[in-house]
Order: C-alpha cells, then structure tokens, then sequence
C-alpha cells in the first residue's frame, strides 16, 4: 500500500511539472488544439483581408480600394530614419570659402619681416656708420650680393646710393631708411603688370603651370584656384602631370575642396592630351579660366623640355594660353635663374611664382629674377596654409624687408 502512494506521487509530480514548462514556454498563452502549434508553408498563409490577415498587413476600410501591400504601408506609417539625413551630409564634400585676396600679403607680412629682416638690418646699420668709407661700401656690396640681388643690381644699388649719401650727407637713420627704401623700390620695379591674365573674352583664360620637380607646383595650382574662386571665378583643373603618380588625386583633392572639377587621366597618358581634354571642357562648361597642371622637368633634360613645348602647342589648337607661369624655390637663389631661363625660352613664360619666400632672407632674389627674364614676379608663396599665397606688391615687399621688428 505505500509503495502504490509513493508511485502515485511520483506520477502527479511528473505530471505537474511538465504542465508548469509548458507554460513557461509557452509565455502563458493559450495554445490552439494540440499540444503545439501547426507548422504551416508560405501558400497556405490566409488572404490578407479579413480578421485573419497577417500581422504587417494593413488592409483597405474601403472595401472597392485595393489593399495595400506591406511596403506601401510601411512608406505611409513609418518616417524617414534620421540616420540617413546624417549619412547623406558626411557623404557630400565639405566646400571652403577661401581668405579674401585683398590683404593678403599684408597679413603675411610678419612673416617676410621675420625671414629677411637681417637683409635689411645690415643694409641700414651700414649705412648709419659714423663714417661710410670704402670698407662700408665694399660690405654694403657683399651683403647685396648675399641676397641673391645679381651683380649687376648691386652695382647698380651702390653706385645710386652713393651719390644720394655723398649729395646729402645725411646719416640721419630715418632719412638713411627713406633713401635705401626708394632705391630698392625702384630696382623692384612698381611699374610692372603684375595682374594675372585671367579676363579673355568669350572663352576660358587659359592658365599654364610649370617648373622643375619639387618647386610645388601641384600645390601651387591649388592654392592659385583659391585666388581665383575668392575673386568669384568659375575655375577648371587640368591634371597634365601624369607621370608622378599621385599628382592627380593631389590636384582633384584640392579642386573638390573648393567645388572646382578636375579632367584628369590615367597614369601615362600624354600629358598634352590631358591639357587638350580640360581646356575642352573648360570652353564646353563656360568656364572663367582653366588652369593646366604639368608635370616637373629639369631644365637640362631637352626631351622633357621638348615635350613641355608640345603640350602648349597643343592646347593652342583650340584656345590661345593667355598665362604661363613658372613655380620657382626661393631657396635656390642664382640657380632658380637658370631654371627659368630654359623654360621661358620654351614655352615664353609670363609670369614668376615665388614660393618658399618665407624660408629664406634672399629678397634679392626677386629683382635679380625680373632683370634675368624681363617679365615680373606675380605671386608669392609664404607658408604652408591653403591660402598662404598672395598677389606680389613691390611696395609692400621693400618695406618688409626694411621694416624693424
């Protein structure tokens, strides 16, 4: 008898937990007849009209409208995800507004005080002496020549400068700044066109960039595009150095970051084809200029000289190249002189970029550039910042170089 009792509580035990697991499993929800739910295919799902219509469903009030499917009613009820809007602003390209040009390079003027001020310092305390014999005229001299000035400039500067002092007589520091400042004013030369040819009539002003490797070209056509969008220009970039392999994506990086398009090719394209394709574009699109990147070439190398001249030419069949300029190192000196006279006998350079002008005290070098080729210097690069390259001002240039700091 109590192993029937004992057994009998075995059994209702079983029996009782299994009922409460079913439960737990079932979420406590009543279950339809059987055990478990029926397993049913895709087909044998109910129409999605009536009281039986799946869950996602939405089904018409109207009965004569056509039910809306599942997607039309998830487009109606449920908003645009705000992700997307975020997703869409960081995948379009952030477009700078570039610095104002005007007062550039008065903004930039600490800087050239800074690098040339010992240029100008010396030239002065020289010419302060208490007594200017020859030894002061002969270091005068140097100090010119230091500067990469040229010979004949120096000469020049001395030989005016000593008639003005022996004429006067003045050892007055102002007055002897005042003589120093119209004499170097004048070698400079404030007469010269300095303005970029960018306004020709009823086409693109077409704008040629070349130099030897390393000068910054690349970076100086991307800084110069900032110049020009900052004057409101509609500018084109014509990737032509195709050699280096990532010049392309260097120029399109800086067109894209001021809204400006880039034609470019593949690497080893004929640099002229590339330079015929963007000037194309540039009158297709009416464009305000087209600038044409090239690849860096030493002067001595006369097939890559040869081939300079062939992309002018070439760009000539359709449009006339109102501005060649030459991307010259400041801190080469005499041999950046050179440098340009190969290439302005090639391709008749316009037009003098200075770059590098902050990180050297040879002003002298401007003047001793303009007298080797006759044409001016237009621009001058003084930093590494994107707008660090300003329209040049004889003017300004002289009084930085004798300013005090």
């Amino acid at each position: 008898m109590d192993f029937d009792v004992l057994t009998l509580f075995i059994v209702l035990a079983v029996v009782l937990a299994g009922t409460i697991g079913l439960f737990l499993l079932t979420g406590g929800r009543r279950l339809p007849e059987g055990t478990f739910p029926e397993t049913r295919d895709a087909d044998d799902l109910p129409e999605p009209d009536g009281p039986d219509a799946p869950a996602g469903t939405a089904v018409a009030e109207d009965t004569d409208a056509a039910p809306l499917t599942t997607a039309e009613a998830t487009a109606e009820t449920v908003a645009e995800p705000e992700l997307s809007e975020e997703v869409a602003e960081e995948a379009a390209p952030t477009i700078e507004t570039p610095e104002p040009v005007a007062g550039r390079l008065a903004r930039l003027r600490a800087r050239l005080v800074k690098s040339n001020n010992v240029f100008g310092r010396s030239l002065l305390a020289l010419l302060s002496s208490d007594q200017i014999d020859e030894d002061v005229w002969d270091e005068i001299e140097e100090t010119l020549l230091m500067a990469d000035l040229g010979t004949e400039p120096t000469m020049e500067l001395v030989d005016r400068l000593r008639e003005r002092v022996k004429v006067e007589g003045s050892r007055d520091p102002d007055r002897v700044r005042a003589l120093l400042r119209e004499e170097l004013t004048t070698l400079v030369d404030p007469s010269l066109d300095r303005s970029l040819n960018v306004r020709a009539a009823g086409r693109p002003a077409v704008v040629l960039v070349v130099g030897v490797n390393g000068v910054g070209k690349t970076t100086t056509v991307g800084k110069l595009a900032r110049v020009l969008v900052a004057e409101d220009k509609d500018v084109l970039l014509g990737a032509a150095d195709t050699f280096r392999a990532a010049a392309a994506e260097q120029l399109t990086t800086w067109g894209s970051r001021l809204g400006v398009p880039t034609v470019s090719r593949d690497e080893g394209t004929d640099p002229a084809s590339v330079a015929y394709d963007a000037v194309a574009a540039g009158i297709e699109g009416e464009v305000d200029v087209v600038m044409v990147d090239t690849a860096g070439r030493l002067q001595n190398k006369a097939n890559l000289m040869d081939e300079l001249g062939k992309v002018k030419r070439v760009i000539e069949k359709q449009s006339e190249v109102d501005e060649v300029l030459l991307v010259l190192d400041a801190t080469t000196g005499q041999n950046g002189l050179n440098q340009a006279k190969v290439f302005s006998e090639v391709v008749d350079v316009s037009g003098i970029v200075l770059t590098k002008l902050d990180g050297t005290a040879r002003g002298g070098i401007v003047v001793a550039i303009q007298r080797q080729l006759g044409v001016p210097v237009k621009l001058v690069g003084l930093g590494e910042g994107p707008d660090d390259l300003a329209p040049f001002d004889a003017e300004t240039f002289v009084d930085a170089l004798l300013e005090e700091r």
